[in-house]
């Protein structure tokens, strides 16, 4: 059943579900257009999002729209893009490393807007906070494993690696996401968005 994504959008912004445990007032961050066809799920706002209101506008971001091959114009054009986090606010951090989206957050908020949201075609699962909501039991061990078994869960999801700077060893220990999941989530992304 579709529902109104405007109603979802209003109730997401004035959510405070997780006001309890987070380390600042709530502000949810993400992006949708009822006419979206790609959907991007990663982990929560970090402080430099939080902070700009804008998903993704930090160095990760960077990576991110190099892995898509998508300008800014394009990653933020909500008639096609989607960008719906795990966790919707900035869960804070611990020595210097971001703390995990509450799950009550991803298990309130992505069944909503997917309802919201008929068009998609592709949904991207950056991280594993976000493959662990959506794959549940068919996720594989670990997140190698399971970003490289990426065929297995398309059409519908394309599971990522985290573009985090923090995940620049792990880039270069499996340089076969190089070589054959970019180029098939670049294929992906001009069959669901368009030319860019």
């Amino acid at each position: 059943m579709t529902i109104s994504l405007s109603r979802v959008c209003r109730e997401a912004r004035a959510c405070r579900l997780c006001e309890d445990v987070l380390p600042q007032a709530p502000r949810p961050v993400f992006r949708a257009g009822a006419s979206a066809r790609l959907l991007i799920v990663g982990q929560a706002p970090g402080r430099r999002v939080h902070e700009t209101g804008i998903p993704w506008n930090d160095p990760s971001g960077e990576v991110l729209r190099e892995w898509l091959a998508l300008g800014r114009a394009a990653f933020y054009d909500r008639s096609r893009v989607a960008i719906v986090p795990a966790g919707l606010c900035y869960p804070g951090t611990v020595d210097g490393a971001d703390l995990p989206p509450p799950r009550r957050c991803a298990a309130t908020w992505q069944p909503r807007f997917r309802a919201a949201l008929p068009r998609i075609e592709l949904t991207l699962l950056v991280g594993a906070y976000a493959q662990q909501h959506y794959l549940k039991e068919r996720r594989k061990a670990t997140l190698t494993e399971t970003v490289r078994a990426f065929r297995e869960y398309l059409p519908e999801f394309l599971p990522l690696p985290h573009p985090s700077w923090r995940n620049k060893a792990w880039l270069r220990k499996n340089p076969w996401f190089a070589r054959l999941v970019v180029p098939e989530l670049r294929r992906r992304i001009r069959s669901a968005v368009g030319d860019v």
